[in-house]
């Protein structure tokens, strides 16, 4: 397995916007997972490698948006809007398989490569 890296985290005032980058690796789906303090592992986003179908908890519907630079290799999870509530270590993660509904991709289980995690704070 590919280890991968996020990048872009950061501290932000409440409405900023900060973009979590993380390597791309061919035909890989990818979630974005959070995390913080006292809770348990959040899903964020995810985008299919086959469809390109991309999936969003309601919490940052409308506010995260997940692109990606083909030239570099890269993924990008574009955060918009920020909220205190927001504040978490993220974590970027891949799966070789497509799935076909956010059931899937909510379980980190259905990923078998992770990232560090990068810590994303937000101030009020």
């Amino acid at each position: 397995q590919v280890q991968l890296e996020e990048s872009g985290g950061g501290l932000v005032q409440a409405g900023g916007s900060l973009r979590l980058t993380c390597a791309a690796s061919g035909r890989t789906s990818m979630g974005w997972f959070r995390q913080a303090p006292g809770k348990g592992r959040e899903f964020v986003a995810a985008v299919s490698w086959s469809t390109g179908s991309e999936y969003y908890a309601d919490s940052v519907k409308g506010r995260f948006t997940i692109s990606r630079d083909n030239t570099e290799n890269t993924r990008y999870l574009e955060m918009n809007s920020l909220k205190p509530e927001d504040t978490a270590v993220y974590y970027c993660a891949t799966s070789p398989r497509a799935y076909y509904s956010i059931d899937y991709y909510k379980r980190p289980l259905s990923y078998d490569t992770w990232g560090q995690g990068t810590q994303v704070t937000v101030s009020s």
